[in-house]
């Protein structure tokens, strides 16, 4: 079967680079359409063209619902509202969805989670095996150090990103709660400044860096007294995010309605090998 994908925000950094892996995949799909946002100057532009070679007979749209048939799962990396406006298109048109925006606030979730119920949905911060292993290496070391170490996050993007902190820090500092037995949003702490007094017990501390063309660096730090053990992933380009996300897409239209993420794609996929 080969899988016919959709992909939003073909204009943007992760846009291109998820038009580059679908055409450059040897994974059994091909790019069925390139949806921009509503008076692009890309519409019209063959998706070829736009990556620099030969045409490829896929011009980018700015109407998803005009294209939604022609699709059998769409990738999502946009801004929250224009992803809660694709999910509606794709619940009336049964396209499962992979989901790799970030900076939902928790109403614009519960909306994406109503509107989604009968789709096959693969959301996640990041699609990148390497970040996916990073979670569970992460939550591990929180299990096995306890209460007894402070936990600080910290991560550095380019200057655009205009989310903070991190939909991947975040998940970290899920993963690091999650495992001390509490919720995330009782012990995060966002900011510092000033007299802040002595550092809460339990707090799970971010810290994040804007600047330049970083593309993603994360460091949980495991501070106790005397030693320290520091988790970090470095993210060169953003291939691997598409690439995933592409090995995502080809896996979500196999499964049936429901909720998933990459660690399911992954932890699925180790299974059968």
């Amino acid at each position: 079967m080969t899988v016919r994908v959709g992909v939003t925000g073909p204009g943007g950094r992760m846009g291109r680079m998820l038009l580059e892996a679908i055409t450059d995949s040897e994974a059994p799909c091909v790019l069925a359409a390139a949806v921009d946002r509503p008076g692009s100057s890309l519409v019209g532009t063959d998706v070829g063209q736009l990556l620099g070679g030969g045409a490829l007979g896929v011009r980018v749209t700015d109407d998803l619902l005009s294209v939604a048939s022609a699709m059998d799962v769409l990738i999502d990396f946009t801004l929250p509202e224009a992803t809660l406006a694709h999910a509606q298109i794709c619940a009336e048109h049964g396209v499962p969805m992979v989901i790799g925006t970030t900076g939902f606030t928790d109403d614009q979730s519960e909306r994406l989670a109503s509107t989604t119920t009968a789709l096959a949905v693969c959301q996640s911060s990041n699609f990148a095996p390497g970040v996916n292993l990073t979670f569970k290496l992460v939550e591990a070391a929180a299990k096995a150090l306890g209460d007894s170490v402070d936990v600080e996050i910290m991560e550095a993007h380019h200057r655009h990103k205009i989310d903070a902190p991190s939909g991947t820090a975040l998940s970290l500092g899920e993963a690091v709660a999650r495992a001390r037995g509490r919720d995330l949003s009782d012990v995060a702490v966002h900011a510092r400044e000033g007299r802040t007094g002595a550092r809460p017990q339990n707090a799970i501390g971010f810290s994040s860096i804007r600047a330049g063309d970083i593309v993603g660096d994360h460091t949980v730090v495991f501070a106790g007294d005397g030693e320290r053990l520091e988790i970090t992933h470095r993210a060169g380009s953003r291939q691997a995010f598409a690439s995933g996300a592409v090995t995502a897409a080809c896996w979500l239209v196999k499964q049936p309605a429901g909720r998933y993420d990459m660690q399911d794609v992954l932890t699925q996929q180790e299974s059968v090998r």
